[in-house]
């Protein structure tokens, strides 16, 4: 081939390449919820039975949905402020963080029926697992991160912070924790080989950072603050401060996409904000979709290769997931 044919060639892959990487979510589907009232929380999913767990806290139940059929199947009922959730795919069980009677439950997750619970907890929230380790992380109380046996169903220790935590990140190749302590306006880093603190990153004037995605492979920590609404970036090696970006208001959900090269940010302003990660680490809003007020929790999932965003009961707006196809 000739040579100037060859690298015409290649351009225009590289250019239809990155057309189709920094293509928007489009809604592709929406699955009603009738009957489901207040705020959602947190969710999880489950591939192998294409089952997304909703923690409908205002409701307090988790709603478990077939999105590859579009319905909801079952609402797990009788708990209290449901928040955080996960489901582990070998011993097939949901587990479910109840922020206001300080519960971790655990599901059968076939049958649904409760097959045990930790109690202590209280304001228990976000979980996280460690598949290595086998241990499911909380946080909790006034400033806490639990560390919990799956298998034994206990609470084998606990790592004590300065105000309560909200999103964490557990690093795949490290031992660390980073989690958002906005009450004490910093973000935490655990060791949790050692199971303490080991350092403290104040935010100073970016405040209210609950939602946050770890780019390991980028040494970049991203974290949605509320006040004022941006998007700030830590440098993981330093904790220093690398970037930052405007967002729309009230993030409370991010994810980065399977390349490390987009994030993803559903924010109860009612819009869901895309943003382009280069290599330098730089930060660039591509899109800014609009949503519905209030419908700010989400899930990504690469095997899904769709973003879901719960919609809240609001006025007219009746509650609903919205499935947004994610090239």
């Amino acid at each position: 081939m000739n040579r100037f044919v060859l690298i015409a060639a290649m351009t225009m892959f590289a250019s239809a390449h990155s057309e189709a990487s920094d293509a928007p979510p489009k809604l592709k589907q929406t699955i009603p919820l009738p009957g489901v009232e207040g705020r959602f929380d947190h969710a999880a999913y489950d591939p192998a039975t294409h089952r997304l767990l909703f923690a409908a806290l205002g409701n307090n139940t988790v709603e478990v949905v077939d999105v590859a059929a579009g319905k909801r199947l079952h609402s797990i009922t009788g708990l209290h402020k449901p928040t955080g959730i996960l489901y582990l795919p070998g011993p097939k069980l949901i587990v479910v963080a109840n922020g206001d009677d300080g519960t971790c439950r655990f599901y059968d997750g076939a049958t649904y029926a409760e097959r045990g619970r930790i109690g202590g907890l209280d304001d228990a929230d976000n979980l996280r697992f460690d598949p290595k380790s086998n241990r499911i992380y909380v946080g909790y109380g006034e400033g806490a991160i639990g560390v919990i046996d799956p298998s034994t169903q206990k609470l084998l220790a606990s790592t004590r912070l300065p105000k309560h935590p909200e999103a964490f990140a557990l690093e795949a190749k490290g031992p660390r924790i980073f989690v958002n302590v906005p009450d004490a306006n910093q973000v935490a880093v655990i060791d949790r080989s050692a199971g303490k603190v080991v350092q403290s990153c104040p935010l100073g004037s970016f405040k209210a950072n609950f939602p946050m995605a770890l780019v390991e492979e980028k040494h970049l920590l991203l974290l949605g603050c509320r006040e004022p609404a941006r998007l700030v970036a830590l440098n993981t090696q330093t904790g220093e401060r690398a970037t930052d970006a405007e967002m729309s208001g009230d993030v409370d959900d991010m994810f980065v996409d399977a390349s490390g090269n987009r994030l993803f940010a559903s924010c109860g302003e009612g819009a869901i904000d895309v943003f382009r990660i280069d290599s330098a680490g730089t930060l660039t809003r591509t899109h800014r979709i609009p949503t519905a007020a209030g419908a700010r929790t989400a899930l990504f999932d690469p095997t899904l290769g769709a973003l879901i965003l719960a919609v809240p009961h609001r006025g007219a707006q009746a509650a609903e997931l919205r499935v947004y196809s994610v090239e």
